[in-house]
Parts: structure tokens; sequence; C-alpha cells
């Protein structure tokens, strides 16, 4: 209902600030018909609040979670106070950068990552070596990581080239826990720098470092037709 982030409903519901219909459920899967059920916090009634949409251009060192025990600054600062409750749609970690989007609308972030809908997602990767094809054939074949898993991107090519590093464009179709940085450290290569550049077909264009905006109506018809096609 966008009132809060999924942990911090589930200890309002423990701790008994959570009445349903009445009475004070202590249970945090017990189920509601949204729409029909009478919910308050505290003694005031929530309501469902109007669907919404941003898109953040998130800087290097900032952490993708509602609270961090080591104090370190979290996309929610950068949201500010004032504003309802929004879940991140994915995440970042600490020293990536680029889009991310944030909704009240649970079942749409699902949709966006669940990998059957195949949206791209397109990162800008800043490596300490240079790239030759044989690098963008292995990412694209797939490498096994030490953990056992199986990687691969989607597409890979070198967008410039410097004497000791390089930048790749990399797409990926699906959405595993830090698949480029654990792809590159298992073939010996350093990330310097990992932006992420597009969502399809949303680009995260001009949008300063830091600062986020809803997206336009036609920005979130255009995802939703990219889901759907």
């Amino acid at each position: 209902m966008g009132y809060c982030s999924r942990a911090q409903a589930a200890e309002l519901i423990r701790t008994g600030r959570v009445r349903l219909n009445g009475s004070s459920p202590r249970n945090p899967e017990t189920p509601v018909r949204l729409g029909v059920d009478h919910i308050e916090v505290d003694g005031r009634r929530v309501a469902i609040p109007t669907k919404t949409y941003l898109i953040m251009n998130k800087p290097h060192g900032v952490v993708t979670t509602a609270s961090d025990e080591k104090d370190r600054r979290t996309v929610y600062d950068l949201l500010g106070s004032g504003l309802q409750w929004f879940a991140p749609v994915g995440r970042l970690d600490k020293a990536s950068e680029g889009m991310l989007l944030f909704t009240n609308d649970s079942e749409w972030a699902a949709r966006v990552l669940a990998p059957e809908t195949h949206l791209d997602k397109t990162y800008h990767v800043q490596i300490g070596t240079v790239a030759d094809i044989a690098l963008l054939e292995k990412l694209q074949h797939g490498v096994r990581t030490k953990e056992g898993d199986f990687l691969r991107v989607k597409r890979a090519r070198i967008l410039r080239e410097g004497k000791r590093n390089c930048w790749l464009e990399i797409v990926l179709d699906e959405g595993k826990n830090r698949q480029i940085r654990r792809m590159l450290e298992n073939l010996g290569i350093e990330v310097l720098r990992l932006v992420r550049i597009a969502i399809e077909p949303l680009a995260l264009g001009v949008l300063a470092k830091g600062a986020h905006r809803e997206l336009t109506p036609v920005e979130k018809a255009m995802i939703d037709e990219a889901m759907n096609g």
C-alpha cells in the first residue's frame, strides 16, 4: 500500500501498531482484501496511494537500502523526506551508478524484474585492461563463477579504448546479483566504473547525478509496451 517497506511493515504488525478491521493481528502473513478491509497504523487509516513511478541517477557510494547499519548514505537520503514510501525496482550495489527506478506499484516492479519479460538492461563498464574480441566472446558465451553459477551477457561491444583501460557496453536480459562484476572478476579483470544507462526502452538521458523525477506517462507506457511485447 506504499506506507513503508516490507520489513518495517512486519515490525509494525508484530508490535501491535496495525489494526485490521478493528483487531490487531500479530502475524505479518495475515491476508487482507485491498480496497475492502479497514487498515490503521497508530489509529490512522491507511489508504491505497496513487501509483507513482520514479527514475533516479544513483551516484557512486550510495547504497540501495532504506537504512544502513554502517550509517552510509542511502538512496532514500537522495529522495528526501515528505514523500510516500517507494521501493527500488531491483538494486545497484554501492560502487555502481546510473538508472534506478522506484515505485509503490509492487506488481509492476515484479514484472520489470521478471526474467520472462526480457527487458534489456544496458550498462557502460570501464575495465582496467584493453578488451579484445576474445573477451567479448567469453562474456557472451558465458562464464562459470567460482561459486558454480553460469553467467552470460546478451551483448557486449567495445565503446572506446585507452592505453591501459577501455569502456564496454554490456546488455543483460536477466538480473542476477552483481552479474557483470562477478563475470569480469572471474576473468581476472578489474571493474573501474559501472553505470546503468538504460532499461529498455527507457534511457537515463541528462538526469543529473543524485537527482530523481517522475516518469512521464509516455515513458511508463513505453516500458509497459516493451513488457507486453
